[in-house]
């Protein structure tokens, strides 16, 4: 049983790779091993529409053919029980990073079949963990809080349910002081950062031990 996790924030440790962390700790006390893959480590971009993953009879069918630091881990995900994705919403979107590993993850799995079918290899069951720096307030008022999961929809053609874990309102700064960001208040952030976030990375870890359960399902 293996769980990979990736990191689509530019920081390796601050919410949503410490969020990543405790799901990460929840698959390994139910039994899984465990890995987490920071994106921004990595040298690699989006899809670039050579259809190579399209050619009929084609060598890399169903898999994708661009051969850059991703290439491994996306063999790896083939074989991987749990896949675990986190990323920071960055104007009402996962990161650029994000993006550009899903369309590398999605797009060779998915048919121009009518209906559509997934060539996924395995059985893996995902996650995906935002993490907002506005309230939930805020997002509710954009329509984040829909408009992001429903986003994931071409990852459940794929991969089956995602569970998805929304962390609003998180510290963005550890001293405001030095930031124009008067929007926020830094005291109100920093109790949040101190009494809500430690639920947050429960739930997180919860969620992690779930993703396991399902798998020996």
């Amino acid at each position: 049983m293996n769980v990979i996790a990736f990191n689509g924030s530019p920081r390796k440790e601050w919410n949503t790779a410490t969020l990543l962390k405790s799901a990460l700790e929840g698959a390994a006390a139910s039994g899984a091993e465990t890995e987490l893959v920071h994106l921004y480590e990595l040298n690699y971009k989006g899809c670039t529409s050579c259809f190579a993953c399209k050619l009929r009879d084609g060598k890399s069918y169903g898999h994708c053919a661009m051969r850059d630091d991703l290439a491994p881990f996306l063999r790896k995900i083939e074989a991987a029980d749990g896949i675990l994705l986190g990323a920071p919403v960055y104007l009402g979107c996962a990161t650029g990073e994000m993006r550009s590993f899903i369309e590398r993850l999605v797009f060779p799995f998915f048919t121009y079949t009518d209906p559509p079918i997934s060539l996924f290899p395995g059985k893996a069951r995902l996650g995906f963990i935002y993490t907002f720096g506005a309230t939930e307030e805020m997002a509710a008022q954009r329509g984040w809080n829909r408009s992001l999961p429903e986003s994931g929809a071409f990852l459940e053609r794929i991969f089956g349910p995602v569970e998805h874990l929304l962390v609003y309102d998180t510290l963005q700064f550890e001293d405001y002081s030095q930031y124009v960001a008067t929007r926020f208040d830094p005291a109100q952030k920093a109790v949040r950062r101190r009494d809500v976030f430690p639920q947050e990375c429960r739930k997180a870890f919860d969620l992690g031990v779930r993703l396991v359960q399902d798998c020996k399902k």
